[in-house]
């Protein structure tokens, strides 16, 4: 196990002992104890997270095992994107979430919202079809250790049970982020226009200077190239010309002059 917190396969045991913490602050220990003895067993079969409830089925004393639904309030669209704003904006929690990690400070952005990402006592609702009357019962009390473990596997239930989709929460950040970019490069100032009058003296020159050219060798001469050539057999009247100067003759002046610009 690692000390990580994550998605499926990186575990980290903040999730289930924050969510123990809700359940002992207003359970008895008795059933919490008994509850934990049914989750360790396997009693608890079927557990389904959706938006707003956890159902599971806990096998009791009776044949037939006890239907379990566990209520938390979901959020609204508007508290959803308040808390989106704030993921979006924070590179480190948006970062984590993108790689299917969830980030431990998570919980910061639903406080400073005014929001929980956490059920509290007011309201946590949960009802059991066992014959028990004090509530939450021991069947509940199961349901909730192995939902806690559930979450260790996998925070992003914690997100579903609020009322958001972890593939929906991913999309929504990933627009948010292109949105904010995209508002950040309309704030950025707009290159001034140059009268094209004012540019005309500089037109041909490059925002960096040519760099030099590479000094001559010291026995480098105009005409050294015709000297590599050798007589090239072309006379001045056209080729195989007799009693003419060769070609590479006459052009040794405009070679010269070339040199000295």
């Amino acid at each position: 196990m690692t000390a990580e917190q994550g998605g499926a396969g990186a575990i980290s045991h903040r999730w289930s002992k924050r969510l123990i913490m809700v359940l002992e602050g207003f359970s008895d220990r008795d059933r919490l104890h008994r509850g934990r003895t049914y989750a360790a067993s396997g009693d608890v079969e079927d557990l389904d997270v959706r938006p707003g409830e956890v159902y599971a089925s806990v096998r009791g004393t009776r044949r037939r095992p006890y239907s379990v639904t566990i209520r938390i309030s979901v959020l609204t669209p508007d508290q959803w994107s308040r808390v989106e704003r704030m993921m979006a904006a924070r590179t480190d929690l948006y970062t984590a979430l993108l790689e299917g990690r969830m980030p431990e400070h998570v919980e910061d952005v639903f406080h400073d919202t005014g929001l929980s990402l956490y059920p509290s006592r007011r309201e946590f609702d949960a009802d059991c079809t066992c014959p028990d009357l004090v509530r939450p019962c021991k069947h509940i009390a199961a349901t909730c250790y192995v939902l806690a473990d559930r979450l260790d596997q996998d925070p992003f239930d914690l997100m579903l049970w609020r009322g958001r989709r972890k593939t929906d929460l991913l999309r929504r950040l990933e627009s948010l982020r292109d949105e904010q970019a995209w508002e950040q490069s309309e704030a950025a100032p707009e290159p001034e226009d140059v009268p094209l009058a004012e540019t005309l003296a500089g037109f041909w020159s490059g925002a960096q200077p040519l760099p030099a050219l590479p000094a001559a060798p010291e026995d480098a001469r105009p005409g050294a190239i015709l000297d590599r050539l050798g007589p090239l057999g072309v006379g001045a009247s056209g080729e195989g010309g007799r009693g003419e100067p060769d070609l590479t003759d006459l052009l040794r002046p405009a070679y010269d002059a070339l040199a000295r610009g």
